[in-house]
């Protein structure tokens, strides 16, 4: 019987937050950093996980409602977090296209120092040249070079970790602790992304190098996490589809020589609590209708259609124009597949089931939702996880900071009363949490 993994997203500015609740906290306070953390610690989870941005997205020329809290540095967050948390991994979203490899990598070795071998690095790529113009060097990468750029970023990073043999750092008593110099290995690398020569400032980490986690699912995105992560991120929500993406992974770390038990998969999944079902399928409905009011439904199907859809009633059926291919109408966001196409595939749903705009977007923005009381929550994680349809899920709760305590109190123990899950950390390091079953 597998057991199960958990993690959490922290949920600062993603369409799963309702931030304009009552009862929501700061986006942005190092207190609410701290009690999402120390809750997921409480519950054993493997990570703590913290997304990045690079820019404010814009939506007309205006800033994105999900982004009016601001986005604050990652490494400073997660190195605070360091000293408030005693053993939960501490994961964050660096970008391989607008940084360089030599100060990632003295980044994350300074991070697992200083929280004793708990650092995981989420590798994501970019080409996007509206993020791009925050830096010196602008869009200056075309989109089929990102992966590219990626594997030779990793590769010139995993050289300055690599650089400190264990012994050269020497304690002499009669001049005092220094390095051997001859124990240090140059850092030397000559390829089209990188001309490095260099040292590392410091040794590696109580883990070597940091967990390495990967969110793209493109066939090049799959590729590259086959190849290198120890955990894969997914949005693939159905059972049948987490199937399908699990052994696709699976079979792409094995083919790459790697033991494909060593890559983990987390799909992202919301979750609804309640004393019934039918209390939490009520609350289930009330959230989503706060996640997308009228006025977020039409922006959402403007970044698909590309044109001011601002006429149109959120209660009423979907446009019957057809989308102009402008992508500049929203910038900043990930955009999936043909918007024709994805239009097409919208009516088809709407007119099969019946929905407005609003009910469209909100059926198909939701990402896995566990909605029920405790024992169904449980029931459900462990369907996905003996069937392979992942390893475990990273948690997004819906309100800031004290959505995860619930789960916490109500689903982990359960999980533990049937041997699902661990009782305590038995080991130290965020590679050794990923690594217990």
């Amino acid at each position: 019987m597998k057991q199960i993994h958990l993690a959490v997203h922290f949920p600062g500015v993603n369409n799963a937050t309702v931030w304009a609740d009552p009862t929501a906290g700061s986006q942005i306070a190092f207190e609410s950093f701290v009690h999402l953390a120390r809750t997921a610690e409480r519950g054993l989870f493997d990570f703590f996980f913290l997304a990045e941005g690079l820019r404010l997205r814009e939506h007309r020329g205006r800033i994105h409602d999900l982004d009016v809290v601001g986005r604050p540095d990652t490494f400073t967050v997660l190195a605070a977090l360091a000293g408030a948390t005693d053993r939960i991994g501490l994961t964050g979203t660096i970008n391989t296209t607008f940084n360089e490899p030599f100060e990632v990598a003295r980044q994350f070795a300074t991070l697992d120092h200083l929280s004793e071998g708990r650092a995981g690095w989420n590798i994501v790529t970019s080409s996007d040249a509206f993020t791009g113009a925050n830096f010196r060097r602008g869009g200056f990468l075309d989109h089929a070079d990102r992966y590219r750029r990626a594997e030779e970023f990793l590769a010139v990073a995993r050289g300055f970790w690599d650089s400190w043999a264990a012994d050269a750092v020497v304690a002499d008593v009669d001049t005092g602790i220094y390095v051997d110099p001859s124990h240090i290995k140059t850092v030397e690398h000559s390829g089209p992304q990188f001309q490095v020569r260099g040292l590392a400032t410091l040794p590696a980490g109580p883990q070597g190098r940091p967990v390495l986690l990967q969110a793209g699912d493109s066939d090049e995105g799959r590729t590259f996490g086959a190849r290198h992560a120890d955990a894969m991120f997914t949005l693939h929500g159905s059972l049948e589809n987490g199937q399908r993406y699990y052994a696709d992974v699976k079979a792409r770390a094995a083919a790459a020589g790697r033991n494909p038990d060593e890559l983990k998969v987390f799909p992202a999944a919301t979750f609804v609590l309640g004393d019934t079902a039918d209390e939490a399928a009520e609350k289930a409905e009330y959230i989503r209708r706060q996640q997308v009011s009228g006025p977020t439904a039409i922006t959402m199907l403007e970044q698909v259609w590309g044109r001011d859809l601002s006429d149109y009633d959120p209660d009423g059926p979907l446009p019957d124009v057809e989308p102009t291919g402008d992508t500049s109408i929203t910038q900043g966001r990930v955009r999936h597949g043909d918007p024709v196409a994805l239009a097409h595939r919208y009516r088809e749903r709407a007119a099969a089931e019946g929905l407005s705009i609003r009910e469209l977007v909100i059926a198909v923005t939701s990402r896995q939702q566990f909605v029920g009381t405790a024992t169904h929550i449980a029931d459900e994680i462990d369907r996905y996880v003996q069937a392979d349809a992942c390893d475990g899920f990273i948690m997004v709760p819906h309100l800031n900071p004290h959505g995860l305590d619930e789960f916490v109190d109500q689903v982990v123990p359960l999980l533990q009363e049937r041997g699902l899950y661990r009782a305590e950390y038995t080991g130290r390091t965020l590679r050794e949490h990923l690594a217990s079953d």
